[in-house]
């Protein structure tokens, strides 16, 4: 995600072993601004040439994801290609799945910057043969083949409100430092968050959602504005990577005491956890969701998933054990549940 990631990132959950945690042609030349490796694309007749478009290049989440992608694709025997745009737009990540579709990929593992934007694209890929896989941010479901998520949208947004509640003790006036508005994920969290706060937390107010559009400077002086807006503000829930680590170093060098937490990168937290300023915050495994994503496209790509709810899909290497999971309605394979990171078992974790 920048957790957009959650694309989300930074969607951000897999089991006890979780925490936070491309791909075209072979043959092709390495698009600008991508990287490819692998073998030769073909696996038993199969075009394994497997793409990975993240939201944007140079995000830690998406690196850690598409790095875990490529292992796994080349593990049998298909080759890797990440490429994506700077910015973490929907008109930059359409010229990325036009090429590919011009150099055959035999599949497209992306996580959406725009929830319609990208369809009139995918569907041209779709039609001459590409199979498209959405992973931490998703498409209208039409679009696509099948999504893979990492938990549950109600799921992440309850999960991120209980450790605020727990910080705050249930009580007074808090935000949300958001990537960008057109996020699809990070909408649906919030959505999910605001409802269910209504319902378990009614003393808590979220008064303001603001965007930092997944750029580090921009969530820092979203949260400063927070800050000066609302002197009395309580606390603030970031669910994105580039927010979540902006966020903490403005609070941490101010001493402050609004308390933050939300979908985080390990190690770019571990020095704000164990000097308090982020107690708690959840992420999933994006090495998993990388895993999967390259697994579902395999099935996609051998034709023992269709997208269709009840399909099996095997999958190997995932940190949560896990290698059988079931298509969901609307075409949705998910990781897992929600994973809380802590000074207890922050340095575990290295991505």
């Amino acid at each position: 995600m920048k957790l957009t990631a959650p694309s989300t990132r930074l969607t951000a959950l897999a089991g006890a072993a979780v925490a936070l945690a491309l791909v075209a042609t072979g043959c092709a030349a390495p698009t600008p601004g991508g990287s490819s490796g692998g073998g030769s694309g073909s696996a038993a007749g199969k075009n394994y040439s497997i793409a990975f478009l993240p939201k944007n290049l140079g995000n830690p989440y998406f690196d850690a994801s598409d790095k875990a992608g490529q292992q796994a694709i080349q593990g049998f025997g298909g080759t890797y290609k990440e490429v994506g745009p700077q910015q973490a737009t929907a008109d930059g990540q359409v010229s990325y799945i036009n090429t590919l579709t011009q150099q055959k990929a035999g599949a497209i593992v992306l996580s959406a910057n725009d929830v319609n934007a990208l369809c009139s694209a995918i569907g041209q890929a779709k039609a001459a043969g590409v199979k498209v896989v959405t992973f931490d941010s998703d498409t209208k479901p039409g679009c696509r083949d099948v999504y893979v998520s990492a938990s549950s949208t109600e799921l992440i947004g309850q999960k991120q409100m209980d450790i605020m509640a727990k910080q705050i003790g249930s009580s007074g006036k808090v935000a949300i430092l958001s990537a960008s508005a057109n996020a699809t994920n990070q909408n649906a969290w919030n959505d999910a968050m605001k409802k269910y706060t209504a319902s378990k937390y009614p003393n808590i107010q979220i008064v303001a959602t603001v965007y930092g559009n997944d750029d580090d400077q921009t969530s820092y002086d979203k949260t400063q504005a927070l800050l000066s807006q609302y002197p009395d503000l309580k606390g603030i829930i970031s669910p994105t990577t580039v927010g979540i680590a902006a966020a903490a170093r403005y609070l941490d060098s101010k001493n402050s005491p609004v308390k933050l937490t939300g979908l985080g990168d390990p190690q770019q937290m571990v020095k704000y956890v164990k000097d308090g300023t982020v107690p708690e915050f959840a992420l999933w495994n994006p090495q998993d969701l990388g895993k999967l994503g390259a697994f579902a496209a395999k099935a996609l790509i051998d034709g023992t998933i269709t997208g269709k709810q009840g399909d099996k899909l095997q999958a190997e290497g995932l940190s949560n054990k896990t290698t059988e999971f079931t298509v969901g309605a609307d075409g949705v394979i998910t990781l897992g549940p929600p994973f809380v990171f802590d000074k207890s078992n922050i340095d575990q974790f290295k991505f």
